[in-house]
């Protein structure tokens, strides 16, 4: 049978990329299932439908997912495949051309990607030096324990609480920019495959408010967690909790039988931060991301 290709058109069509991301997961690639699920409900969404500048196509052959792109603006998308389908990888690109109506138009993929020789045919450039993601890995079996901080506690969180976990996450991105994580987003999340509410470990103070939180996604097909996302309120910052709270999520996380965790923050000199943050870890480097651009004008 052709490859064919279908408009994004719900749920199952998440899942069925998500099932692409299992398959073809390693430390290298690019998506963990629980990355495409953050992606999705970030921001409340219609569950059947995209944001007015948004597009998702996937490419099945025989029913199975081979490759998808995500295009999350006119100017900007991202996409995987199967590395045994290089064909696929030109007709993600092609798609992009058709549903983008940007004169510059650029496209995240890993450092040596199956993409990569589309991406040039189709005139794209690689710029190595922009900002980028780095892929790290952590062996469960090297795990610290998690830190004692005084006046504070750590627990997951309860399925009935997606209106004050929704909150922390808001005010410890706060300083970034207005956060679109809201109580309906959360639920929505919370619904969605692979979340579990045990690897959703907050910081509480002595009232039992949320201060610092860590979201963790099990793959149980590798036994692979991703860590994202990761914060703090500001007023609770310099005590180690973002670090704390991330290290009692992951134990959680080994205790149902994960081996391997991984984490993806900014690997460029202008936010450094986290990445010091999962080092001091134990995470550590395994892969990194490259834009590519290009000019129709």
């Amino acid at each position: 049978m052709p490859v064919r290709r279908h408009d994004f058109s719900g749920p199952a069509d998440l899942r069925a990329m998500q099932g692409l991301a299992s398959r073809l997961w390693t430390p290298t690639s690019r998506f963990h299932p629980g990355q495409l699920a953050w992606s999705r409900y970030y921001r409340p969404v219609d569950p059947m439908g995209l944001d007015d500048d948004e597009a998702i196509a996937l490419w099945t052959d025989g029913g199975e997912v081979v490759g998808f792109g995500w295009a999350e603006a006119p100017d900007w998308f991202e996409l995987q495949v199967d590395p045994a389908r290089p064909d696929v990888a030109a007709e993600v690109v092609d798609w992009f051309e058709e549903v983008s109506d940007a004169e510059t138009q650029s496209a995240l993929v890993m450092e040596g990607d199956v993409a990569e020789q589309a991406l040039t045919a189709a005139g794209f450039e690689p710029h190595a030096d922009e900002p980028f993601f780095t892929h790290h890995e952590l062996d469960l079996a090297d795990l610290p324990p998690v830190p004692d901080v005084p006046g504070y506690t750590f627990r997951h969180i309860e399925p009935h609480e997606a209106r004050a976990r929704a909150a922390v996450h808001a005010a410890s991105w706060s300083d970034v920019g207005p956060s679109k994580v809201d109580e309906r987003a959360y639920e929505q999340l919370m619904g969605a495959w692979p979340y579990r509410h045990d690897l959703d470990w907050v910081a509480v103070d002595a009232d039992d408010t949320m201060v610092a939180s860590a979201l963790v996604w099990l793959d149980p097909a590798h036994g692979a967690g991703l860590v994202e996302p990761v914060g703090c309120v500001p007023e609770h910052r310099g005590r180690g909790l973002a670090g704390a709270v991330t290290l009692a999520a992951l134990h959680r996380l080994a205790e149902v039988g994960a081996s391997v965790a991984q984490v993806s923050p900014r690997g460029d000199d202008d936010y450094p931060g986290p990445q010091r943050l999962y080092r001091a870890l134990g995470f550590r480097p395994r892969a990194r991301t490259v834009t590519w651009r290009r000019s129709l004008d």
